[in-house]
């Protein structure tokens, strides 16, 4: 029904939609599984769910999340930190024991929310040119986009430390790809995908977007990973009071992602990261509707099954 729908409204829309959320990547957190009786319930076999690590964590505790994810058939991708990482030899025992015991074959490798590193490294780039990801066969690997700039890094240093990963890219034969904070309008990453292919970045983009949240929700969490552009753009909707308290969907962020990634396949937005919010269920439902075609386009936005 809602396939027919959509055909008579719109089809081209509706399938670049589809497109786009096609293969979405999720994330959950070591607490957060616990709340998942079973990830099949909620997601394809095969999917890939980050597992988030955040400063003071437990590896094992990421362990074991990778494990219960690839027990339940889905494809773990855990956050290596850098700044939290206390040395070469440490990380060399966490790959060994995420690929061994986990089954991980890529990962997610990050700077960190620590403001002073653990050990030797400074970034992710130092991370990556150890070569040990390299040498434990993991060959997707996942770093951090910035489109409204990092709270922790000038734009000219990141500019550099985004070319040192490029270079590892070239010279492992990895495959690269970046993925985005998470954003709530289209311009600002479609302005930084051109300014980035401008400076010949061409390595694949993933956009982080939010799953179905209150607007109150959004604007803290944007708060604290410090995105202000897209705290201005929040705040302009929150005047309305029903609004502000009411569940959202990026519905109008989706189609206009959609229809740049159909329209500009040169420019390399290749997919979609769904950032939970710590609501798991709810924000797997809606993605895997829109993957599956299960939604219809209105005036309204986006319908999807109730």
């Amino acid at each position: 029904m809602f396939e027919q729908d959509n055909a008579a409204h719109g089809g081209e829309a509706a399938s670049a939609i589809a497109g786009l959320m096609n293969g979405f990547t999720i994330e959950t957190t070591p607490k957060g599984v616990t709340k998942v009786a079973d990830f099949r319930a909620h997601l394809k076999p095969g999917s890939r769910v980050y597992v988030t690590s955040l400063p003071g964590s437990d590896f094992n505790e990421t362990l074991a999340t990778c494990k219960r994810l690839a027990d339940d058939g889905m494809r773990p991708v855990p956050h290596f930190t850098a700044r939290s990482m206390p040395s070469k030899e440490v990380l060399r025992g966490y790959i060994d024991r995420a690929t061994s015991e986990a089954g991980v074959q890529s990962v997610l490798a990050l700077g960190g929310a620590d403001r002073e590193p653990a050990g030797e490294f400074e970034d992710s780039a130092a991370m990556l040119e150890t070569g040990l990801f390299d040498r434990y066969g993991i060959k997707t690997i996942g770093i951090a986009g910035h489109p409204e700039g990092s709270p922790d890094f000038e734009r000219m240093f990141l500019r550099e430390y985004g070319q040192r990963k490029i270079r590892y890219a070239e010279l492992t034969g990895a495959q690269l790809y970046m993925v985005t904070q998470f954003v709530f309008e289209a311009a600002p990453i479609i302005n930084w995908i051109e300014r980035i292919r401008s400076e010949g970045n061409a390595l694949p983009v993933v956009v982080g977007i939010p799953g179905p949240a209150s607007l109150k929700s959004l604007i803290g969490h944007a708060t604290n990973c410090g995105v202000g552009a897209s705290i201005q753009f929040l705040t302009k909707q929150a005047r309305n009071v029903h609004k502000l308290l009411s569940l959202q969907s990026p519905d109008r962020l989706v189609q206009d992602l959609a229809r740049y990634a159909s329209t500009k396949p040169h420019m390399g937005l290749e997919g979609i990261h769904m950032f939970t919010l710590g609501a798991f269920p709810t924000t797997a439902k809606w993605a895997s509707d829109l993957a599956e075609g299960r939604f219809l386009l209105n005036a309204q936005g986006i319908e999807t099954h109730a």
